[in-house]
């Protein structure tokens, strides 16, 4: 449809330009033109002209938007529904949010992709995915009171009320909770309400609430959110060690809880009053990977223990390097993902170098065109803020091979403080076994 317009539009400039300099045209504001005097330039040829000139305008306006629509609709297909998700109400929910909203400007070309983008203050806007599972893992129904717990930038909240009657959202970092407020404001969701506190607090004045969502991680579910779930209401929350988390369904009958656990997850830890009570404190001067083996499944379902962002990813007894199973990364399509994450602490002032080794076997490993189209190991360096601060990738795999060991020291950026190990296909196709990957920290 632009092609053809744009040619109408320059031929009507081209056409009119001569006696449009016989008019004086002062550009007041943008959009906005007063013609003073108009000599020999017929009245209904540059009305016609200026109409034309704006339907360009308005075209191109429209044409972003269809580019951020194309967008979502693809993530919704390929990655929320393509990946499990289910229930009607929360696809159409994210099929109709824009998170590009929700993001800042240099990072909106992203916002679709399936990933945490940083948000400032040290937060990060959830994986689409991950929103997408924690809102259908509630089962939201349209009369439902909701409290969530760390706004954000208010994409989780923006969702839920795509769905739900009212939603309570609580968040700690007063910049983010005036942002967000604004941000939802004007896109139109009246029916969310937010509120500057500590979300360990909860909202007793609206208590009690049907569903509760925690998007930060305490060690423990905060006693106030328990006492402010509605009896039969449900609960999800990111709960455990700073780097080894899990996702818990929680549902509270007669008064008492009910715990399901789910699958692995890393939040950004739940700050105030829940971070000063927690007991485990990560060993940054020592950092270590949780299951690197990949032998352990405590809730057998099918997902590896420790390691979080699972995709396309299965626990394998087929003849693994080492004790009973290897971890198998399978793709078909090229830019899909097939991945797993794991976090750690690691202070880059005493740690200078890690030492990785890792076993992989390939069968018709193909790469794909992306940067990140590709089988490998890779490490992000993150500072005390959550800016990525190095990349390193300790080893690649393309073509078919048997077992092989890789083995790498890399350097650790003096900044470091966590970093963001991830394994697997990454988006290549074919299928690729991982086993016994160990890290050793060296000193500085």
């Amino acid at each position: 449809m632009l092609a053809p317009l744009l040619t109408v539009t320059v031929f009507a400039i081209t056409s009119f330009a001569v006696p449009l300099l016989l008019c004086e045209v002062e550009v007041m504001k943008p959009g906005q033109l007063f013609v003073s005097t108009m000599r020999g330039f017929p009245r209904h040829m540059f009305l016609a002209t200026c109409l034309v000139c704006l339907l360009f305008s308005s075209s191109l306006t429209h044409a972003q938007v269809d580019r951020f629509a194309a967008l979502r609709q693809h993530m919704v297909t390929t990655v929320v529904e393509g990946d499990g998700i289910q229930n009607p109400l929360v696809l159409d929910a994210m099929r109709t949010v824009p998170r590009h909203e929700f993001v800042s400007g240099t990072l909106r070309g992203r916002a679709y992709e399936d990933t945490a983008l940083p948000i400032g203050s040290k937060q990060t806007i959830s994986p689409p995915y991950i929103v997408a599972y924690m809102t259908e893992t509630i089962d939201p129904q349209p009369t439902d009171k909701v409290l969530e717990i760390g706004t954000g930038s208010g994409y989780q909240a923006a969702v839920l009320a795509q769905i739900v009657k009212e939603v309570y959202s609580i968040e700690i970092v007063s910049t983010l909770a005036k942002s967000a407020t604004k941000r939802l404001e004007d896109l139109g969701y009246d029916n969310v309400h937010v509120r500057d506190g500590d979300g360990y607090l909860g909202w007793p004045e609206h208590a009690p609430f049907d569903k509760v969502i925690v998007t930060c991680s305490p060690e423990d579910v905060p006693q106030p959110l328990i006492d402010q779930l509605a009896d039969g209401g449900l609960m999800i929350i990111p709960k455990g060690e700073r780097y080894q988390q899990s996702f818990y369904l929680l549902k509270k009958e007669d008064g008492k809880l009910k715990e399901q656990k789910l699958v692995p997850t890393l939040f950004v830890p739940m700050t105030g009053a829940s971070e000063q009570q927690r007991r485990i404190q990560p060993d940054a001067n020592n950092p270590s990977l949780v299951n690197s083996d990949f032998e352990y499944d405590a809730n057998e379902d099918g997902k590896v223990d420790g390691w979080h962002y699972q995709r396309q990813v299965e626990m394998l007894t087929d003849q693994p390097m080492r004790g009973a199973y290897c971890l198998r990364f399978k793709n078909q399509q090229i830019g899909e993902l097939s991945q797993a994450l794991q976090g750690c602490a690691v202070n880059g002032r005493t740690v200078g170098a890690l030492d990785f080794s890792v076993w992989a076997r390939l069968e018709s490993v193909v790469s794909g065109p992306g940067v990140s189209d590709q089988a490998a190991l890779v490490v992000h360096f993150y500072d005390s803020v959550r800016r990525e601060v190095g990349t390193q990738i300790i080893t690649r795999w393309r073509g078919t091979s048997n077992w092989q060991q890789s083995r790498r020291r890399i350097p650790v950026p003096p900044t470091t403080r966590e970093l963001i190990i991830r394994i697997g296909l990454n988006g290549a196709s074919g299928t690729l076994d991982i086993d016994d990957l160990q890290l050793v920290p060296q000193a500085r």
